[in-house]
């Protein structure tokens, strides 16, 4: 591997680590980023730390979980005298270019010192709106996109990253190109539209008992009318998230056929992950929730290639995206200069059957008295909104715990669950309270709370010295 490799970092939103043929999926194509896997180390126990978007971008980049400094909101970004991972590595002699519009993780003031140069140099011409009617069921769902409808940000931002690869920076640089596909509204244009029958797509995961099950999840089907959705409509939404994310894999392709036309791909690591999934119809739900915790929601679809990493890698070791900081610095050959929580997983790319972590910590949610600082949007959000003002328990602070064998979400307003990974997948059949388990709903509550208090928050490295001068004015002096 080179001293200061290159790095791409490309990151979609809202990506479900079993929608990539690389994790298991059958009928999505992703031949670029299936291949980028097999150059490199997939991972298949990488967790977010939060389930919405801009808490969980503020969480891999800074190697600091949402709850060490308050990034738990939409609203609650990245300040400019917070570190994170773009500003360490500018810092450290790397040419930093952010390749887009993602504006949901830096303050105002926090991007210039992170990033040498940001946001497009190809301008987008269009900006998709929701999509659906605001009749029937809220699916978030857009349909066909024709040919012609322009530039949407994503395509600016891999035509922004083309351009800027034809002529990249001396070495050692970084690309970071953060994705809004396939986020909803679940639109898409030709061919990727039709690529997929939608006869051949199974049924998505069916609800467990609704007893046991947090009540957010019930109040979703009930307001959004997810009832009344069909098996055939589903498998119309899935195909058309599928398609989203073939159209992500070609643009994958592009910006890495750039960086092999710029004859820097032996010195260039590439990460690709997302911020968070989907649920996709899994238990007759459609987007994410705040306080959401299920699998498909914050698996992560984690890999890592290139410059000199070993090839055809599987690591089914527990890794949390905080972990990515440490990686890039020590790759990069640098650390960082603040604490941080995150565990480098540059030896699991040599040794990956290696131990890394025993848990992975997901949080997400509110209290009550946090009610006025939640989101509000209008369509297709509001009904979403809404919800979370009208019962804020519905979306009260959560934590979910999760080891090789076991699943633990504690939950502040409403009962726990466990879940036995192996044999239940998909977290259907809560067995929290049942007296066989009784051990293991203990031995990780108690890791939770060990964790909290580990991790609340960071003393800072510079000291401030003790009875310093403090000037006084002299009485009666001018």
């Amino acid at each position: 591997m080179t001293t200061r490799p290159n790095f791409v970092v490309f990151i979609p939103d809202q990506l479900r680590a079993d929608a990539l043929g690389a994790f298991g999926n059958t009928h999505v194509r992703t031949p670029n980023i299936d291949a980028l896997a097999a150059r490199g180390t997939t991972f298949t126990n990488a967790y977010v730390q939060h389930p919405v978007c801009s808490p969980s971008r503020a969480s891999f980049l800074t190697g600091w979980y949402p709850h060490t400094a308050g990034h738990r909101t939409l609203t609650h970004l990245l300040q400019p005298h917070e570190p994170n991972l773009l500003r360490t590595l500018k810092e450290s002699g790397y040419h930093v270019t952010l390749a887009g519009m993602r504006g949901d993780v830096f303050a105002p003031g926090a991007t210039e010192p992170s990033c040498d140069e940001y946001g497009f140099s190809v301008s987008p011409t269009v900006f998709h709106g929701a999509g659906e009617s605001s009749d029937g069921p809220r699916l978030f769902y857009g349909g066909l996109v024709p040919h012609d409808a322009g530039i949407d940000p994503d395509e600016a931002a891999i035509r922004t990253a083309e351009a800027w690869l034809a002529d990249p920076p001396a070495q050692p640089w970084v690309l970071f190109v953060p994705m809004i596909a396939p986020h909803c509204p679940f639109q898409i244009e030709e061919p990727y539209f039709s690529r997929l029958n939608r006869d051949d797509l199974p049924d998505p995961v069916a609800p467990g008992d609704p007893a046991t099950e947090p009540r957010y999840m019930a109040a979703i089907r009930e307001r959004y009318q997810l009832g009344e959705v069909t098996p055939a409509q589903w498998r119309e939404v899935t195909a058309t998230y599928y398609g989203m994310i073939e159209r992500l894999d070609a643009q994958l392709g592009r910006v890495l056929a750039g960086v092999e036309r710029a004859g820097v791909a032996e010195d260039t690591v590439t990460l690709f992950f997302a911020d968070h999934g989907e649920y996709l119809g899994d238990y007759g739900l459609i987007e994410k929730w705040p306080s959401a915790m299920h699998e498909c929601i914050t698996r992560d679809p984690l890999i890592i290639s290139g410059a000199g990493i070993p090839a055809g890698r599987r690591c089914a070791a527990m890794v949390e995206l905080i972990d990515i900081l440490p990686t890039v610095l020590e790759l990069a050959g640098t650390t960082a200069q603040h604490r941080h929580f995150g565990r480098s997983l540059v030896p699991l790319l040599h040794d990956p059957d290696r131990e890394h972590r025993e848990f992975a910590f997901t949080e997400g949610g509110f209290t009550r008295e946090e009610e006025p600082q939640l989101e509000n949007g209008g369509f297709p959000y509001e009904l979403k909104a809404a919800l979370q003002h009208e019962d804020p328990t519905l979306v009260g602070r959560a934590v979910a715990v999760r080891d090789r064998t076991w699943t633990y979400v504690w939950r502040l307003y409403e009962q726990p669950e466990l879940y036995r990974r192996g044999e239940d997948p998909h977290e259907q059949n809560n067995v929290a309270g049942h007296p066989d388990y009784t051990d293991v709903q203990q031995r990780m509550h108690e890791a939770m709370v060990r964790w909290l208090v580990e991790t609340g928050d960071v003393i800072p490295l510079a000291a401030d010295p003790r009875f310093s001068r403090v000037d006084l004015p002299v009485p009666g002096a001018r």
